[in-house]
């Protein structure tokens, strides 16, 4: 009788089965550092990155450089769960606000730079806000510029600089092409005109170009029989 007490409260397979599903946690803990490239031994969790003592130097800044391309990738993957969203489950951006506690505004301009450049056209050595300052150029201009910032370490922030710059030499150089006239016309001289242009049915400062176009035609035109 004692023998068989004795069996049939012998420890079963539980604690076994505990030991497994925590080794099993563990293992899939050290794939996930092993994925993100982080050092076993280094925890990452929620809210704190506890990092062990003794670590070495060149350790460290792999851990930096890892987590400075995760905090990169993360604004894109982001943008790419945004546009699934948007495209299967269309109307349902507030739920999406709720679950990330992003500004709807900020969740339509992540969406709008994973549309304006593709997977293909992503540079992995700029963050999606350098590829958000140069969204709005031409397709051609976005590649030029993208690799010009990538080229020349540009931060996201100098490349903004530098599209503003490139904005006001557009804006001087249309300026630049237009040209202000002044009349100082006395009244009978003006009257004169304006009768002329209501007669052609034509607006008073239409009227004068039309003249002035004639008139230089015209000089062309002579100018072109005596040579």
């Amino acid at each position: 009788m004692s023998a068989a007490v004795n069996r049939r409260t012998r420890p079963g397979p539980a604690p076994a089965v505990r030991a497994g599903a925590a080794g099993v946690h563990a293992g899939e803990q050290g794939a996930v550092r092993g994925r993100l490239g982080i050092d076993a031994g280094v925890y990452a969790g929620r809210v704190e990155l506890r990092i062990p003592v003794g670590l070495g130097f060149e350790s460290w800044c792999r851990i930096g450089q890892q987590i400075r391309r995760i905090s990169d990738s993360s604004c894109w993957w982001l943008a790419d769960w945004l546009v699934y969203g948007e495209e299967q489950f269309p109307g349902r951006y507030q739920v999406v606000c709720d679950e990330t506690s992003l500004s709807y505004q900020t969740l339509r301009n992540y969406a709008w730079v994973a549309r304006k450049f593709p997977p293909s056209r992503r540079r992995d050595s700029l963050s999606l806000q350098h590829h958000a300052e140069a969204a709005s150029l031409p397709g051609a201009e976005q590649d030029l510029w993208l690799a010009r910032a990538e080229r020349e370490g540009w931060s996201a922030r100098r490349l903004r600089q530098e599209l503003r710059k490139r904005a006001r030499r557009l804006d001087e150089a249309d300026s630049a092409t237009q040209v202000q006239v002044t009349l100082s016309l006395d009244s009978e001289r003006r009257d004169r005109w304006m009768q002329a242009s209501e007669a052609a049915r034509m607006p008073f400062m239409d009227w004068i170009v039309r003249i002035i176009d004639d008139a230089s035609s015209g000089r062309d035109d002579a100018d072109r029989k005596t040579v």
